[in-house]
């Protein structure tokens, strides 16, 4: 299932900036869910879960299968954030979205 992905930052980035980070916080999104395909089913799950539960819920609260949503999201975003912001800390409040392509 293909998306599209925006990153909103602050206005001092460049567009070439921007569509930079873009791509390097897609391909870690990629990477670290295993495929382009399961991006969007798991984001979706997480925005589900977190609309249910808040964003810090206990572990108590969740299911292990919830926990697993939660847990992959979180660290797929965590290591698109850190790709795609990584030396340009001027786009530190970064800002994404992703919806069906």
């Amino acid at each position: 299932m293909s998306y599209r992905l925006r990153l909103y930052a602050y206005e001092d980035a460049s567009e070439g900036e921007l569509k930079a980070a873009e791509q390097r916080f897609r391909q870690a999104l990629e990477e670290t869910l295993g495929h382009e395909s399961l991006v969007l089913p798991v984001y979706t799950a997480y925005m589900r879960l977190v609309g249910i539960y808040g964003e810090s819920p206990g572990e108590d609260v969740l299911s292990s299968d919830e926990q697993e949503i939660f847990s992959q999201w979180q660290a797929a975003e965590l290591a698109a954030t850190t790709a795609a912001l990584g030396p340009h800390r001027y786009m530190g409040d970064a800002q994404f979205e992703i919806r069906p392509a």
